[in-house]
């Protein structure tokens, strides 16, 4: 077997001696306080049969989609599914992808074009950053959640003659790694005020917010705003795949130039059947009131235990508690292991250095007695 190149050991050794190694961990049967499950679905029996049903009722057989959507992949829930998303999602048209990240790479390696400018938070998610660096067209980042600061940066550039293309706009209606949100009606006005198209990844915003879960954008009635909205499966949903929602030009657009649509095997029918009964779930509210209710409580358990400094704001199911130094974020994170609470310590460079954390991640089955304990706990530890 061949050794690995010098200068890749090197990169390997540095991260080594910096204590932020990534390794895949081993499997851990704490109190869920560190997946996306929001809403629990990814173990729920009963979705895991109507999925089953769905294909029954379309007498599907099949293992895989056999090809990409362009040559044989493009299986009839393909059309079922997408126009049940336009319609939830209240938009003209529906585009699946086999990710987020696809979806993301393939929207902002292809949409944006030389000459064009892209405006992106600078905690934008890292699909995002990896579809702009295919892209030929300009990028600025703007301080984070930061209005002022994308105005700032986009008049000094239109002064300087810098801006005469298409100018985007890109956020997450909830970060990642922060569980905060922007202010979505400012961010809507800026954008039409100065013709520019916006772009809203809404990865951690479906299944939490919204009527029936459908995300932040059409709890504040912005739909018609928004160019295009990313919206993943992997998350609330608990299954997989994502789709973008915008106009049947978009939808045209991206079918001929997005290639990471174009060039993948298309996902198998038993994942469009549990995205569609993955929002039929959705629709019957009593997942997502549990989880509300419970990102209520987690709140009053952080008052109460006198944590408020620590934890960033936030109203989404990420609630993250800051503590500078990987090495002590690390030791909290065991200690709360140890006492059979699974818990998430997140480091450079995945978040800036110096704002190491402690992550968590609410659900709807997490009960009311596993959160004041969590909490409790965690107060001993800061």
């Amino acid at each position: 077997m061949q050794n690995l190149p010098e200068k890749l050991l090197k990169k390997i050794q540095l991260r080594e001696k910096s204590n932020i190694l990534r390794a895949l961990p081993e499997t851990r049967n704490g109190v869920d306080f560190i997946s996306n499950d929001y809403l629990g679905f990814s173990r729920s029996a009963a979705m895991f049969k109507a999925a089953k049903e769905v294909l029954k009722t379309y007498d599907i057989q099949t293992n895989g989609a056999t090809g990409s959507r362009l040559i044989s992949g493009n299986h009839k829930l393909y059309t079922v599914v997408e126009r049940e998303l336009a319609r939830l999602h209240n938009i003209e048209e529906a585009l699946l992808f086999n990710s987020g990240y696809d979806a993301n790479l393939g929207f902002f390696s292809s949409v944006p074009q030389k000459g064009d400018c892209v405006f992106y938070d600078e905690l934008i998610h890292a699909s995002i950053r990896d579809g702009m660096q295919m892209s030929y067209a300009e990028t600025y980042k703007f301080k984070h959640n930061d209005l002022q600061d994308l105005e700032v940066k986009y008049n000094r550039l239109k002064a300087k003659g810098k801006i005469n293309g298409t100018i985007y706009i890109v956020t997450e209606s909830v970060f990642s790694m922060d569980g905060d949100t922007p202010d979505l009606e400012m961010l809507t006005s800026f954008c039409e005020s100065n013709k520019c198209l916006l772009i809203i990844d809404e990865a951690h915003a479906v299944g939490v917010f919204g009527k029936n879960g459908t995300g932040l954008i059409q709890e504040k009635k912005l739909e018609e705003k928004v160019f295009a909205r990313i919206v993943t499966f992997g998350k609330g949903l608990g299954c997989h795949g994502a789709a973008i929602l915008g106009s049947n030009a978009l939808k045209q657009y991206l079918i001929n130039f997005a290639r990471s649509l174009i060039y993948t095997t298309a996902l198998p029918p038993h994942a469009l059947a549990n995205i569609w009964v993955g929002y039929k779930k959705l629709a019957r509210r009593e997942d997502v009131e549990a989880l509300q209710d419970n990102i209520k409580f987690f709140k009053a358990q952080i008052k109460k235990h006198k944590l408020e400094a620590f934890f960033i704001q936030s109203d989404s199911a990420i609630q993250c508690c800051l503590i500078p130094g990987y090495s002590k974020t690390k030791e909290i994170a065991a200690q709360l292991i140890n006492k059979g609470y699974d818990v998430k310590a997140i480091a450079s460079p995945t978040v800036p250095k110096g704002q190491e954390r402690l992550r968590f991640c609410l659900h709807s089955y997490n009960s009311v007695q596993e959160i004041e304990e969590v909490l409790r706990l965690l107060a001993t530890f800061v």
